[in-house]
């Protein structure tokens, strides 16, 4: 294997424009759209029909390395079956993005009304090293994850 990095992770979402204004509160900015269609090559390489589809690469600013969110809202085909109701189901459960103001975020969240799991938990590596983190959910309930080392 050749691998090197990190290059997205996919969050699909119901509403791209409600979604995006969420991911943008984040800290996230638009940084390529999705064409709404492609070609058949590309769809058989998702392993899809030909397919419509409005979304965007959003990139963390100032994230180094990049941390980059591919936001798409499939308009066909379509499904609207809730994402994960838990965070112990099979599959990828959430993204963990890391923060230097852990205390200060979730107060804003909460500000914002954005669904919050709970307040920071501590988890202590050792006595002089762990992190704190606290779990919330997207518009559409897609976990995500704040976590401030120290």
């Amino acid at each position: 294997m050749n691998i090197v990095g990190f290059v997205h992770v996919n969050i699909n979402c119901r509403d791209y424009q409600v979604s995006k204004a969420f991911y943008e509160m984040l800290g996230f900015e638009e940084i390529w759209r999705v064409p709404e269609t492609n070609t058949e090559e590309v769809a058989r390489a998702v392993g899809m029909p030909p397919y419509r589809v409005q979304g965007a690469l959003l990139a963390l600013k100032g994230a180094n390395p990049p941390v980059v969110v591919d936001l798409l809202a499939w308009q066909e085909p379509r499904d609207e079956s809730a994402p994960y109701p838990n965070l112990y189901r099979l599959g990828i459960a959430r993204l963990a993005l890391r923060t230097t103001d852990i205390s200060a975020d979730y107060a804003y969240l909460l500000a914002q009304g954005v669904d919050v799991v709970s307040p920071p938990a501590t988890v202590a590596l050792n006595e002089d090293h762990g992190s704190r983190f606290f779990c919330f959910k997207d518009p559409d309930g897609t976990f995500l994850e704040l976590v401030e080392n120290y």
